[in-house]
């Protein structure tokens, strides 16, 4: 099972981790943390060091509620960040948090290597194309509605049903226009209440059905720190757990704000699984 990034392949037979790089001022747990070049450089090269295949960039909160920003403010965010980036780190693999088509083309011309669509297209109707023209890998998570709305959203009779519906008609589309490199995401946290996340992550395995890699994006989530009665900035611990589960569950990649705990995970695991 292989990704095609930039002309490297990415063997996803032994699980990958995906470092998060907010560039906002608001996103949940690190909004506003990156606020000059340096402290972006170092954040990357630290990622990098701990064993971060990806580098996930995003410029746009997609927390619960989170404001509207406009295509100009988001590409004027993320543009000067990915180009800092691969100035100083040329063969980092950069993914782009992005729903936007415009934002996806003009990342990708600028040496982006995956896009990451909250909204599998769903939010713009020229995001699959883009990707198509660009054979870029593309990373398509469940959710209804929009950042603002999907919480209101979370009324299914069966959720791993619709989900697994969901996502059938989003490859056949996505196969349709040529996109060769998916990835799935169930979307912990998007338009699901918090024991729905744990009924997904219980039988996130039937999603393999789909023969396609699956990615978890668990890190810090109000799913990791409720139950725990605790907050984003104590929910390492508990993220670790849930990164395990994953793993056992068929996550072919993790995308964390803690490399090196995420990658111990991983090791930890092949040892119980050997022939991987």
């Amino acid at each position: 099972m292989t990704i095609n990034c930039k002309g490297q392949l990415i063997d996803l037979a032994t699980p990958k981790v995906m470092g998060i790089l907010n560039v906002t001022p608001n996103s949940f747990f690190d909004g506003g943390k990156y606020k000059n070049q340096q402290e972006i450089l170092s954040q990357v090269e630290l990622m990098l060091a701990e064993g971060a295949t990806f580098i996930d960039v995003g410029a746009y909160s997609s927390k619960p509620n989170a404001d509207f920003v406009s295509v100009k403010e988001e590409l004027a965010r993320i543009i000067p960040v990915v180009d800092l980036i691969l100035k100083h780190f040329p063969k980092a693999l950069l993914s782009i948090d992005t729903f936007r088509s415009e934002v996806a083309q003009l990342t990708i011309e600028n040496g982006a290597a995956l896009i990451n669509d909250i909204a599998a297209g769903s939010l713009d109707e020229q995001m699959m194309a883009v990707v198509a023209k660009h054979n870029v890998p593309y990373i398509m998570m469940h959710m209804r509605g929009t950042p603002q709305t999907m919480q209101t959203m979370t009324d299914y009779k069966d959720i791993v049903k619709e989900m697994l519906f969901y996502f059938s008609q989003k490859v056949h589309q996505a196969r349709s226009l040529g996109i060769n490199d998916l990835i799935l995401d169930p979307g912990f946290g998007f338009a699901k209440t918090t024991d729905q996340n744990y009924e997904v992550l219980q039988k996130m395995e039937l999603f393999q059905m789909l023969e396609l890699p699956l990615l978890a994006g668990i890190s810090r989530k109000s799913m990791v720190y409720k139950p725990l009665h605790s907050n984003a900035s104590e929910a390492l611990n508990g993220t670790t757990v849930l990164n395990t589960i994953a793993l056992t569950k068929g996550s072919k990649i993790l995308r964390v704000h803690d490399v090196k705990e995420a990658m111990e995970c991983i090791t930890l695991y092949n040892k119980l699984n050997p022939s991987i």
